[in-house]
């Protein structure tokens, strides 16, 4: 079974599941660790901005950003691999005929994002050490800042298969304690750890999670220890995976865009200083909430993909909405936050290193708020296998924000301006994957296939209950 527009098996019950009776939606154990990781990552971000205002002067805290900004374009630009082995790992786990090439095929795509990463942190190291009066000591402390960055690659894919064959709550423990370590060990560097002490030890507790997360997974059958053929494992996932790589690596250019295309043009637009350090702190809340929102998605979606592959309209109804609802609750609360102590929170963050401008409040409560559409509409389309859709508003995205680039260079807007109209682009993205979420997966559903009358997902809307085929997440 590859990766392909509406993948998953259409019956993927075993008869003893089908006799059990509906269950939850979501597991409440998995909800609490998804809570405290997805608060410690939102916890991190701003630890990391406030630690490194205080320890690196303005413009090397630029410098940091740009490579953190190189950084998540390796991250964001996997070519949606990572997408792809959840949807070819989960359609074999819910039949009970976990596929061995599967799991080698995961094995080496996640040893290629391992590889990956350290080759973009030695050829940083080399770029940083080629620039005049640059000491080795400072090109070793940013190559080893993008490797911290970039072996997020690696982990998040391992996130994604461990949900697809439901080891899900093993693999959020290991993610809370990297978030208490990695938190307490940014706090040290203010009481006098040296940075590169740092760095270092988070690379080390990297490598180690990643290893324990890896052996329990080769334990479930979604990874392999045979790696003598790495390379005609990798070539060969490439090739039976052409078409959804190709569709799915075209929507990850609306994620460079999106999420990291800023990084480049805001320092050679408005230079080094204030204005990467407005676009962190803008960013650092808007990815923020964005791992949050990623977090609920992640409680819904063995449920969704369940429902889709069972044509159980009524779950996929509940549990996307039950998505949205678990989103709408942090971001509430965040733009409360930014109404009522933004100032505040902008000076405490920062101190002397810049001054926020009070208009990009406004812009925050847009991109906090229509970010939850965004993610619960693309990771509903991602975990499904509908790629094509997500590569179409990918493509719109690229296209505009290049438009939009155009003409702020040419009237000459400044920070402010660029961020409004990157709200505006964003916006408009978000609404092109809502409408591809209903017209795809949640119609699939209630219809039984694509391309039917919109008479089964209107009276799925209306009432459809469960089947007696609904699992327990």
């Amino acid at each position: 079974m590859r990766a392909n527009i509406g993948s998953l098996p259409e019956h993927v019950a075993p008869p003893d599941l089908l006799e059990k009776p509906a269950e939850r939606l979501i597991s409440i154990p998995y909800l609490f660790l998804r809570v405290l990781t997805a608060g410690g990552a939102f916890v991190m971000g701003f630890v990391q901005t406030f630690v490194f205002a205080r320890v690196l002067a303005p413009d090397r805290f630029s410098i940091f950003i740009v490579v953190g900004g190189i950084g998540y374009t390796l991250w964001l630009t996997d070519l949606g691999l990572a997408k792809i082995l959840f949807v070819n790992l989960r359609a074999g786990h819910l039949t009970g005929k976990p596929d061995e090439r599967d799991a080698r095929q995961a094995s080496a795509v996640i040893l290629f994002y391992v590889l990956l990463a350290a080759a973009a942190s030695l050829v940083c190291i080399a770029a940083r050490v080629w620039q005049p009066s640059t000491t080795l000591d400072d090109a070793i402390e940013l190559g080893l800042f993008l490797l911290y960055i970039t072996l997020n690659l690696a982990w998040f894919s391992l996130r994604s298969i461990s949900i697809a064959v439901d080891v899900y709550l093993f693999y959020e423990k290991l993610e809370l304690v990297r978030r208490v370590v990695t938190v307490a060990t940014m706090l040290a560097v203010l009481a006098g750890l040296p940075l590169i002490a740092f760095l270092i030890g988070v690379n080390v507790l990297w490598g180690v999670l990643l290893a324990l997360a890896a052996a329990k997974l080769v334990q479930r059958g979604a990874l392999s220890l045979h790696m003598h053929g790495y390379w005609r494992d990798l070539i060969s996932f490439f090739r039976l995976n052409s078409s959804a790589i190709a569709r799915s690596s075209t929507s990850a250019v609306s994620g460079v865009f999106v999420a990291t295309f800023p990084y480049y043009f805001v320092p050679m637009a408005f230079g080094l200083g204030a204005a990467p350090i407005i676009l962190e702190v803008t960013f650092r809340i808007f990815r923020g909430t964005s791992v949050i929102y990623s977090a609920a998605c992640d409680l819904t979606l063995p449920g969704q993909t369940r429902a889709l592959a069972m044509r159980d309209a009524g779950r996929m109804i509940r549990t996307t909405a039950l998505a949205v609802g678990l989103c709408s609750l942090p971001a509430l609360a965040a733009c409360m936050l930014l109404i009522f102590a933004g100032g505040p929170l902008f000076h405490f963050l920062l101190r002397s290193a810049a001054t926020m401008p009070p208009q990009i409040i406004p812009i925050l409560l847009v991109l906090v708020l229509v970010n939850v559409v965004q993610i619960v509409s693309e990771a509903l389309l991602q975990h499904t296998g509908y790629f094509r859709s997500l590569a179409w508003v990918g493509v719109a995205v690229a296209v505009l924000t290049a438009v939009a680039t155009a003409l702020i260079v040419v009237a000459k807007l400044d920070i402010v301006g660029f961020l409004a109209a990157y709200t505006a682009i964003f916006v408009l993205g978000a609404l092109g994957l809502a409408i591809a979420a209903v017209m795809g997966p949640i119609r699939a559903a209630a219809n039984g296939r694509d391309g039917t009358p919109w008479t089964g997902f209107l009276r799925a809307v209306r009432g459809a209950r469960p089947t007696k085929a609904a699992a327990r997440v």
